[in-house]
């Protein structure tokens, strides 16, 4: 048979099946309905399992596994299809606005000098900042309602995910409302007089570390982890030790009559770090456009793969996802997404309502509004 001849058989076939298909997708459609009608959930696991396995167990041999993920995919479509439904039939979500305009309660982990404060100040123009020693400290405080709204550091575009942020994710309640990035450009800084080749130690914060790693290396220098930026330059300012440094913004320096040794010194230039702003409540603004969320996934093959077939199947544009270890002495992972979207969007409602389904734990983080730099 010739190459042309068995193109053509399968282009009758994929005709037949399309055909096929949307003839299923209809019959799914009245099964919604149905479903509404009688207030029962869309998602029954039991019946979906029954067709899988009856799915594999008749399937040719070697064919088992791909006719399972074939159907499973074409289940989930069909789940996605009645979800729409029936969310569409309801009224949109109600939000409260951001109140960031208003807010005088706001803080942030460091001192001033640290880009944590020159985020807080893009989000908070001319308020007072409270600063805190943690990141703990910071979600503690707008948990409890001590701060209005809150402002971490995520994630750097040199050095990555801010780990110590990320980890304290699950253990506070919160939400994240808004976004924005500071340009963060670190120099080496000591007191004045202070000699580079007899410096015997350099203190900073870790990703400020490891965001200029090649400046260290480079030049053999010691260095010890530190709370922030700013509280490193801080200390240096206060320990009248000439043989010890800090890597610091420009500005901490300066605060703090330090010297600038070298200016830029970060592996990658620019380098930027995106802050998040979180509050207790969940606030949403009408030009959020950033949904985050955390889940951790039945530890099963092709759980992930669903998953992300969920963000394909609904059009969604993932930006970021993660993994971390859930710390809890297993070797599970949470899984840490950022898409774009609205959850005012009768469709995010619906896709959120599919999703969490199809997890083991599910959380909702926010839906942040991105703040540019002016």
């Amino acid at each position: 048979m010739e190459l042309s001849e068995i193109r053509s058989k399968i282009d009758a076939l994929d005709r037949h099946m399309q055909s096929l298909f949307e003839e299923r997708m209809l019959l799914c459609q009245e099964v919604a309905k149905y479903k509404q009608a009688h207030h029962m959930q869309v998602f029954q696991a039991e019946r979906e399992q029954q067709v899988l396995d009856r799915v594999e167990a008749n399937a040719k041999k070697g064919l088992e596994l791909a006719s399972r993920t074939f159907f499973a995919n074409m289940m989930s479509i069909s789940s996605q299809l009645q979800q729409k439904m029936l969310v569409n039939a309801e009224d949109a979500p109600i939000f409260h606005q951001p109140h960031m305009k208003n807010a005088m309660q706001v803080g942030c982990q460091g001192t001033t000098g640290a880009n944590s404060e020159t985020a807080t100040r893009l989000f908070f123009p001319g308020r007072k900042v409270r600063f805190y020693s943690t990141f703990e400290q910071v979600f503690e405080a707008v948990e409890s309602g001590e701060l209005e709204y809150g402002v971490l550091p995520i994630y750097n575009s040199t050095s990555g995910t801010v780990t110590q942020t990320v980890d304290l994710m699950g253990k506070y309640s919160f939400f994240i409302t808004a976004m924005n990035q500071v340009e963060v450009a670190h120099c080496l800084a000591a007191l004045p007089g202070t000699k580079l080749e007899n410096i015997s130690m350099v203190y900073s914060h870790p990703q400020a570390l490891s965001q200029c790693s090649d400046f260290l290396d480079a030049r053999h220098l010691p260095h010890h982890e530190f709370s922030n930026t700013a509280t490193a330059a801080q200390m240096i300012a206060e320990s009248h030790n000439t043989t010890i440094a800090a890597i610091c913004s420009e500005d901490a320096a300066k605060l703090n009559q330090l010297e600038i040794l070298a200016s830029r010194i970060s592996n990658v230039v620019p380098n930027f770090t995106q802050f998040i702003c979180i509050t207790k409540d969940m606030e949403v603004a009408d030009d959020a456009s950033i949904i985050s969320i955390m889940m951790t996934l039945s530890n099963e093959p092709g759980s992930l793969s669903r998953i992300l077939n969920k963000f394909f199947l609904y059009g969604l544009d993932m930006t970021k996802i993660e993994s971390r270890p859930i710390q809890d002495g297993s070797f599970d992972v949470i899984f840490h997404i950022d898409f774009k979207g609205n959850l005012r969007d009768r469709s995010i409602a619906a896709f959120l309502n599919d999703l969490c389904k199809s997890c083991r734990d599910f959380k909702l983080l926010g839906n942040a509004t991105v703040i540019e730099s002016s």
